[in-house]
């Protein structure tokens, strides 16, 4: 079968020929029907060095994805050869007690996971071709009615990282609160839908994009910011003077987390999503009182179904542009230059 590979670090990826994965007891071979390309691929292309994470290439790229059940290992109960799916990402050891209420993303055994700390496209292989092998069933999940697999790819991590993050706040946000949603690209704008769908708060989008905050805008925010010297400002004007419930960083950079802290209220959730490298100094005075800060990575699998429920109901739907395996690259140079809207899936 043709796969998207990455082969070494600080390499661009290679569209090669690979055999075709067997299961073994209690795994699952999945044909994807598309593969999600998310921005930390690019990370993975371009700044790791041999060292920096647990695990190296060679992999086949693509953490987010979705088909069709193509072949069972022996054991493996409540799934069917073509049922539709989506495959849960994060894979960990499957004994300790997170990974046994589904939370593979928070393991505490990373060493007894299959690669420690990743999951299939990150480290193992992915679903950037025909097939991909997932080493437990557990991480394989029916789709619900009504969802297609170019629909279900991206939630599995676009979808289900800003769910994760929202989710943990859902106590800071009843009505009359406000949600800050900083970098409508890729996962922020399925962060604005997230917060539409599941809760009554006010959502201001920031970013320094005129088409970013337009979809932001088709997406549900009530408020749409141009990013600049004086947005904190402006987002305490619009709450009255009292900030920002709940600040979600999509970015990550230094002067995104700057915002973060000036634009929130006291008793806040400040979480940091995005990968941008940037740092934050903490201190007595230098936060408002009892902000709580935090970053998060992933979701956990019971997340992931309630995720997937929002997509069958049409009440959560990344904006989407498909290309196949042949152009995938296209999608990733259109992702570093800036040039994509939404997300990029790849369909085999």
């Amino acid at each position: 079968m043709r796969a998207l590979r990455l082969p070494a670090w600080k390499t661009e990826p290679e569209l090669v020929e690979v055999d075709e994965p067997t299961p073994g007891p209690g795994q699952v071979v999945v044909r994807i029907g598309a593969a999600g390309a998310c921005h930390s691929d690019l990370h993975l292309m371009h700044d790791f060095e041999a060292g920096g994470l647990p695990w190296n290439p060679p992999f086949t790229l693509g953490h987010e994805n979705a088909g069709w059940v193509h072949r069972l290992g022996s054991g493996v109960t409540g799934l069917e050869v073509g049922q539709p799916v989506a495959v849960y990402g994060p894979w960990g050891c499957g004994a300790c007690a997170r990974c046994r209420v589904g939370v593979d993303n928070y393991c505490e055994n990373p060493a007894a996971a299959p690669v420690p700390g990743g999951g299939g496209g990150l480290g193992l292989d992915g679903g950037m071709a025909e097939y991909e092998l997932v080493p437990d069933a557990r991480h394989v999940l029916p789709l619900p009615e009504g969802l297609d697999p170019v629909d279900a790819a991206p939630l599995t991590d676009a979808g289900l990282t800003p769910y994760h993050a929202i989710r943990r706040s859902w106590p800071k946000l009843p009505p009359a609160s406000t949600a800050v949603v900083i970098g409508v690209g890729g996962l922020g704008h399925v962060g604005v839908q997230i917060l539409k769908a599941t809760t009554a708060a006010r959502v201001i989008a920031v970013d320094t994009r005129e088409e970013a905050l337009r979809l932001a805008e088709d997406c549900g925010a009530d408020v749409t910011m141009r990013s600049g010297e004086s947005t904190a400002e402006e987002i305490r004007r619009v709450t009255g003077g009292r900030g920002a419930d709940v600040v979600l960083d999509f970015v990550g950079a230094d002067a995104t987390l700057r915002l973060g802290v000036a634009a929130a209220r006291t008793v806040g959730d400040l979480t940091i999503v995005g990968l941008g490298g940037g740092t934050l100094s903490v201190g007595f005075f230098s936060v408002p009182y009892e902000v709580s800060i935090q970053t998060t990575y992933w979701g956990s699998r019971p997340e992931l179904l309630e995720v997937l429920d929002l997509g069958a109901r049409g009440l959560v739907r990344p904006k989407i542009t498909t290309f196949s395996l042949d152009d995938a690259m296209s999608a990733y140079r259109m992702m570093r230059d800036g040039t994509l809207e939404g997300r990029a899936v790849i369909v085999p």
